[in-house]
């Protein structure tokens, strides 16, 4: 008996292979991985491995390896079909029931499968031969190396129509050229003809990597400039991604997914060394593809052009992810510059100014924020009010409580220093964005609050989702150092988790670390160092981690170190953050200096003299410390 692809993925997503294998094996968790003694051989030292996120176990002393499928059939000597029935029990799942009716459709799935197939080899002949000179030109122009051509599969259909010629000689039917949508159905007693004509053509892969629809592209300025495959049997464009079955291994490797706009921009990037990307096949990102995408990282990102379309994309991206947010699953969004695509930035930049874009890339809440400060102006308490309705109304959408009451505090922040500006500048020391639960879990991410003079722009000012390029200067070898003690002293955490958490790191990837920290830390409180650095580093912080923990921050503070005494510790991270604030309070006290003289008003003069107060406060504390 035979199964549906469908199915057998519905066991894998159900039923980890850890589940299944620890069973027979017990199983210790090392990193990403799990680690037993071998059922295969007779050890004493483990050698068999378990990864979830790729599917697999694997042996090193035996050299077996398999999915949750083989594990069952090799350890319980069953076959293929029973191995299926068992998991599909264990996993709550009807096992399918194959009518006459079903087997009719699975051979004519097959059939259609079979077309596609010889279609992109077909394409790909042809793009080899001298009528598809101008598409290996063009592809040529566009910087593709003949690998990355032939890694990706790329074609050229023929103008006319050559497919039909020649399926029609081979003896396929045109029924099954037209239920493909290889060839078109013609109007008004013409014969059908084929669907694309005179296009390069990009090959669509479903999850097993075999071809079942294409992308054309027309070479000169014909439209439209794309053309993709109709909806068929084997083929529903929300339901899939483009490249996917090329990315997936590089993106649990790297711990992270780019989600481009086109074909072009996959393909570019893979061959510039990013491996990882995938892009929608036409349309806007859908629920389907962002369950998808999660199902390989934590956070994918999302990585759109820099015109005013793809900020429109990045938006309705984050409206639709918004809604769907879990503790620990959400989106990051790197923002290119204007009228640029990953394409071009690779191709006249190279990797790295992709790889500081990447590193840029700032999260949910951050492009929510701007995407909301574009639509609402809060030039008067009106509007204020307004924006501040808008803001909570889509807050409200998150259904999962935990993650909706940490925007409602970040948020919250943003709209008090809107009403108050002299009053958000303290808000380091007092630790306000807490949410409103007790206990461990109150913390929230830090976005990129601009402090006391930043305002929202005007609605429909341009460039609000644009990278950012001046942001105020912040203290990072203080941040560094903070979240170092933390990571290699987590007993500090009950001491320091509020101030920790009311920080507002300038660097991305760091504020991500810190939160990805804090919420293991929620749920694991007894964590130590150890399985704290192998969660961070299985989160896709390795690099981080290696820049956080090496001697460039041990030579600011030794008290950070790994045997440095928990008492040094905390009496080293309570003075660097102090030293930090005031840091932060004298720029602050700057700024508010230099607005009362522009504007000497009753505000203005308050906002400065609450900003003196709590540096004074400040400076005491600093006092206080170093007495100790």
């Amino acid at each position: 008996m035979s199964f549906n692809d469908e199915f057998l993925d519905e066991i894998r997503t159900r039923l980890p292979v850890s589940s299944v294998v620890g069973r027979r094996v017990k199983l210790i968790r090392r990193g990403r991985e799990y680690v037993g003694l071998s059922p295969f051989s007779n050890e004493k030292t483990p050698s068999f491995t378990v990864n979830d996120q790729k599917g697999f176990y694997h042996c090193f002393s035996s050299g077996e390896h398999g999915d949750i499928f083989t594990f069952v059939m090799k350890t319980q000597n069953l076959s293929f079909p029973e191995a299926v029935e068992r998991l599909a029990e264990d996993a709550g799942l009807e096992m399918p029931r194959r009518s006459p009716e079903e087997s009719e459709e699975a051979a004519r799935l097959a059939k259609l499968r079979e077309a596609v197939e010889a279609a992109c080899h077909f394409f790909q002949r042809a793009l080899e031969k001298p009528e598809g000179r101008a598409a290996a030109d063009y592809l040529r122009s566009r910087g593709l190396s003949a690998e990355t051509i032939k890694q990706f599969r790329l074609g050229y259909a023929p103008a006319g129509n050559a497919l039909k010629k020649e399926f029609t000689q081979r003896g396929i039917p045109e029924d099954v050229m037209l239920e493909a949508r290889l060839i078109s159905e013609g109007r008004d007693g013409r014969e059908s003809f084929d669907f694309f004509r005179d296009r390069v053509m990009f090959p669509i892969l479903d999850a097993r990597g075999r071809p079942i629809a294409f992308g054309g592209r027309v070479m000169g300025d014909g439209e439209p400039k794309y053309l993709n495959s109709p909806d068929t049997p084997l083929f529903h464009k929300g339901r899939l991604l483009y490249g996917l079955s090329l990315a997936r291994s590089a993106a649990l490797d790297k711990k992270q997914i780019i989600v481009c706009e086109g074909y072009m921009d996959v393909i570019a990037l893979a061959q510039a060394g990013f491996a990882n990307a995938v892009a929608p096949l036409g349309t806007a990102l859908t629920e389907h593809q962002l369950d998808l995408l999660w199902k390989i990282v934590p956070e994918p990102v999302m990585c759109f052009d820099g015109d005013k379309a793809g900020q429109r994309a990045a938006a309705r991206a984050a409206s639709l992810a918004l809604p769907r947010l879990k503790p620990g699953h959400s989106l990051q969004f790197a923002l290119l510059p204007g009228g640029q695509d990953p394409d071009d930035l690779v191709r006249h930049g190279g990797p790295k100014a992709f790889e500081t874009i990447l590193a840029e890339a700032l999260p949910l809440s951050e492009v929510t924020w701007r995407e909301l400060t574009a639509t609402h102006a809060t030039d008067t308490p009106e509007r204020r009010a307004g924006f501040e309705r808008a803001v909570f109304e889509r807050v409200s959408t998150i259904a999962d409580v935990s993650v909706r009451d940490q925007y409602r505090t970040l948020f919250k922040s943003r709209l008090d220093a809107l009403r108050d500006p002299g009053a958000a500048a303290g808000r380091g020391r007092t630790g306000s964005w807490q949410g409103a639960s007790a206990g461990r879990g109150r913390f929230a991410k830090g976005g990129r609050f601009r402090g006391p003079n930043w305002s929202a722009p005007a609605p429909g000012a341009p460039g609000v989702l644009a990278r950012s390029t001046s942001a105020v200067a912040a203290d990072p070898t203080r941040e560094r150092i903070l979240m170092a003690v933390l990571i290699n002293h987590p007993g500090v955490l009950g001491h320091v988790e509020d101030r920790l958490g009311a920080i507002n790191f300038a660097d991305s990837r760091l504020d991500s670390l810190r939160q990805t920290a804090l919420m293991h830390f929620a749920q694991q409180p007894d964590i130590d160092s150890q399985s704290l650095k192998a969660h961070l580093a299985g989160q896709g912080f390795g690099r981080e981690l290696d820049s956080l923990l090496s001697a460039d921050t041990y030579i600011h503070a030794a008290f950070a170190k790994p045997d440095a005494s928990p008492e040094a510790a905390t009496r080293g991270w309570d003075h660097t953050f102090t030293t930090y604030q005031r840091a932060g309070l004298e720029r602050e006290l700057r700024r508010a200096q230099d607005e009362l003289e522009r504007n000497p008003t009753e505000a203005a003069f308050a906002a400065y003299q609450s900003l003196a107060e709590q540096l004074g406060r400040a400076g005491d504390d600093a006092d206080a410390d170093g007495a100790h």
